[in-house]
């Protein structure tokens, strides 16, 4: 591991330097792959240096980082007792916000607040990622406000009210699906009959297409795959996975996978022509075809109790050799065979704070680095991990605290967690809790 490290630090100098946002969730392509240069391959002595931090609401809503900003969402409680329990909605009063940071100074710069009321259980503020591209900015609120805002001054360009213009119910968690930006479009879990899922003119909000009827929305983000040049829009919801035309809505093929709690809820991930589907209870790889222009989908293998990974908060890495996400009833770091289902190895070190202790739904974030094994990881502890990853096994090379944990779960036990999604941009951690968002600096230049 000596030597990958002195590679990996030899590529950070030799590379041209590159600089990246983090426009959306999982960044720039979706993937949860950080591709910049002169980057830290190691936790410095000492620890990390903390370029600025500002005061936030409760929220589960990742950062995004686009021209120079960050943008974010909150909930400012004001009424109301948040028990975090899955199994019923907590009843708060308070107001909503899409907020926006110099991603310099962290000082800001504007926001867009609206009062809201939640009936969702972990009431704890959104969920949903902004999504910045083209001077706008895309948000969508725990109770169904799907907001289009302009990028510089937060103006309101349109929105739409999910319960009152689709008759969508909120679903046990909240809405949570990421917008998804496709060519002219704005791609969008919606809900209510036949709509599902909804594509509006990214621009205007114009309805283009709708479609698909469950018996829930679900959580999980609409995604773009590409197959012989084709591509597909991808959705997940309670009942089946989907292939559709991301033009049209048509259905191309459906695939029942009908998850426990209607907890779809991690993006589907592909590599070559196959596709992994996890969640709580299920697992399932399939194999994709596009024969005479006719796309399809195949099972291979379907997970059993003791075989897959079956992820809830953490999102699956896919790559070459196997798939890797935390499982919801271990709260393990799993490896996974592609070609069966078999798990490699698993180990609850990088995601709970006692390596003995009992919980359910433990959380780590995965980052791959660029085409590596090298992982950057944030745990539900606030911790950040530097980590080789490999079928063979995970090889810790270093840990620090970036943020306290701040909110609570009671799965399988009440511990104290950090669930929302960080950024990497321009050498820059960005990682929030429920009362501050900090940007951490991970410039290889600034520890010399």
């Amino acid at each position: 591991m000596k030597h990958a490290t002195l590679l990996l630090f030899a590529l950070s100098i030799t590379t041209p330097i590159e600089s990246a946002d983090w426009p959306r969730w999982l960044g720039s392509r979706g993937d949860s792959v950080w591709r910049e240069n002169r980057v830290i391959s190691e936790i410095p002595q000492g620890g990390l240096k903390t370029k600025w931090e500002t005061e936030l609401g409760l929220g589960y809503s990742g950062p995004s980082v686009a021209n120079g900003k960050v943008y974010v969402m909150d909930y400012l409680w004001e009424s109301g007792d948040i028990a975090n329990n899955a199994g019923s909605p907590d009843q708060l009063s308070g107001t909503e916000r899409v907020l926006c940071f110099d991603e310099k100074t962290g000082e800001p710069i504007w926001e867009h607040a609206y009062k809201r009321d939640y009936m969702v259980s972990y009431g704890s503020g959104p969920r949903s990622t902004p999504t910045v591209s083209d001077g706008k900015v895309y948000a969508l609120g725990a109770e169904g406000d799907l907001l289009c805002l302009d990028a510089d001054s937060g103006k309101v360009i349109w929105s739409k009210r999910f319960s009152e213009d689709y008759g969508a119910e909120t679903p046990m968690w909240g809405h949570a699906a990421h917008p998804l930006v496709h060519q002219d479009m704005l791609i969008s879990i919606v809900g209510g009959e036949g709509s599902v899922v909804v594509a509006f003119d990214k621009n205007t909000g114009e309805e283009k297409w709708k479609t698909l009827s469950a018996s829930s929305q679900g959580y999980c983000p609409p995604s773009i795959i590409t197959l012989n040049d084709a591509e597909q829009l991808i959705i997940w919801h309670p009942e089946a996975v989907n292939g559709l035309n991301p033009n049209t809505g048509e259905l191309y093929w459906t695939q029942p996978l009908r998850p426990n709690w209607g907890g779809s809820i991690q993006v589907p991930r592909k590599r070559g022509a196959r596709l992994f589907v996890g969640g709580p209870s299920v697992a399932s790889l399939y194999r994709l075809e596009n024969q005479s222009g006719d796309p399809s989908a195949i099972q291979l293998w379907k997970g059993n109790p003791r075989s897959a990974v079956y992820p809830v908060n953490s999102s699956v890495i896919f790559t070459p050799e196997a798939i890797y996400s935390v499982d919801s009833g271990t709260s393990a770091l799993t490896a996974v065979s592609i070609e069966n289902g078999e798990r490699l190895w698993e180990t609850v070190e990088p995601v709970l704070a006692d390596p003995d202790q009992r919980g359910r739904h433990g959380t780590a974030f995965l980052v791959r680095y660029k085409n590596t094994d090298t992982y950057y990881i944030l745990n539900e502890n606030g911790e950040l991990i530097i980590a080789e990853v490999t079928p063979k096994g995970y090889s810790e090379q270093g840990r620090t605290q970036v943020i306290e944990p701040s909110n609570t779960t009671n799965a399988g036990g009440t511990r104290s967690v950090v669930w929302s999604h960080p950024a990497f941009a321009n050498r820059t951690l960005f990682v929030r809790n429920d009362n501050k968002l900090v940007a951490v600096d991970l410039d290889a230049n600034s520890y010399r």
